[in-house]
């Protein structure tokens, strides 16, 4: 699983919401969380930001070895 996948999980539930929930607050399908969650690879950036946005965070480009250099 990726980092965002694995962080809007975790933030959804955090806030207590089911993946229903979360897409009608979000205004996304349900199945676009649902594969969002799950890390599909081929998802839009634009949906991907769009869930972000519900805890106030956007993606942004970076290099790939900038997700090593964290930990």
């Amino acid at each position: 699983m990726n980092s965002i996948s694995e962080f809007v999980k975790k933030e959804r539930k955090k806030a207590g919401l089911t993946q229903e929930e979360f897409a009608l607050r979000s205004g996304l399908g349900l199945r676009f969380v649902r594969e969002l969650e799950q890390g599909k690879e081929t998802v839009r950036l634009d949906k991907v930001n769009q869930a972000l946005r519900m805890f106030g965070k956007c993606a942004v480009p970076g290099n790939e070895d900038d997700e090593e250099d964290k930990t």
